[in-house]
């Protein structure tokens, strides 16, 4: 006798996501096997981003798709918190205001989950904005098992643009996770370390596919860099060291220049066949920033910004 296939609720904070929001809805709307739930958090938006979702309410009025608010607190982890709080499936799938889900991700989702010894599940990413993106994909792949063989599967590291974890799971950690006030720390990161402290199994699901923005990369070189350090301060909260787990670190700003550079010419091009005609040096309609960029920018009016 098979074991009955969990339910999958969705989770999705966000703020200030007008430019991207829609899209990923809609992913999560045209799935193979439908989520039980679909949540979005809206973290105080002072965008369109809440009136996308309330029109897409209206135009799937049969889709469980719940709009929440979480103004008490501005960040990325208590708006999460309070989404996966409200969701009642039996896994529940964490995932970004960028993320684009492919067509039959709850289903690789639920089928992982099937087994009992799985406590969370994480999978590759393309990035849907850049070019070469069924390269980029067997690169992140590739990638991701590289790093777990290195860490001799000690360490296996949830991503939180493609994430689920199952519901009794985080309802163990949600008491120990870090609250990370200052916007420090990978949260992501942090729940994983939560698990492993726990012994609760991670699994790498290859076919568990999301899309998700690059639009990091239009983060100044500043920024960039202190994006990418949460990953050592995060080990550090919780006090590991171990080189090999720098690695995605060293990569992610070893590519910074060069991706970024490519970024530029793909959106210039783009453009460019957009318009069917004029200079390739004309202007291209700006990126949403993300979400974290925009969080600064809102704290940065109320307090210094850190060195």
């Amino acid at each position: 006798m098979h074991p009955r296939r969990p339910t999958v609720s969705l989770v999705i904070p966000a703020y200030n996501e007008e430019g991207v929001i829609r899209q990923c809805v809609a992913a999560a709307l045209r799935q193979s096997v439908p989520a039980r739930e679909i949540i979005v958090v809206d973290n105080g938006s002072t965008d369109r981003t809440a009136a996308i979702v309330r029109r897409m309410q209206r135009e799937h009025p049969e889709a469980p798709l719940h709009l929440a608010r979480q103004d008490a607190e501005q960040g990325l982890v208590p708006t999460r918190n309070v989404g996966l709080g409200l969701a009642t499936g039996d896994v529940l799938g964490r995932i970004d205001a960028d993320s684009v889900l492919e067509p039959d991700w709850v289903a690789q989702v639920a089928s992982a989950f099937q087994d009992p010894e799985v406590m969370g599940a994480t999978g590759p990413v393309h990035y849907y904005d850049m070019p070469l993106r069924r390269w980029g994909l067997k690169a992140d792949d590739r990638l991701r098992q590289l790093v777990l063989r290195l860490a001799h599967r000690q360490h296996h590291f949830l991503f939180g643009s493609n994430m689920a974890v199952r519901r009794t799971a985080w309802e163990a950690i949600a008491p120990e996770v870090c609250r990370d006030e200052a916007d420090l720390m990978h949260e992501d990161i942090d729940i994983s370390l939560h698990l492993a402290e726990h012994r609760m199994a991670v699994r790498y699901v290859p076919a568990m596919v999301a899309g998700m923005s690059a639009r990091r990369l239009e983060d100044s070189p500043r920024d960039y860099r202190r994006y990418v350090g949460r990953f050592d301060r995060t080990y550090k909260a919780h006090r590991i060291d171990r080189k090999v787990l720098r690695i995605p670190e060293l990569l992610f700003l070893s590519i910074y220049y060069p991706a970024r550079t490519l970024r530029f010419i793909h959106r210039r091009a783009g453009a460019q066949r957009r318009r069917g005609f004029g200079s390739f040096t004309a202007a291209v309609p700006p990126v949403p920033p993300s979400s974290r960029a925009r969080r600064r920018a809102v704290r940065g009016r109320r307090r210094p910004d850190r060195p």
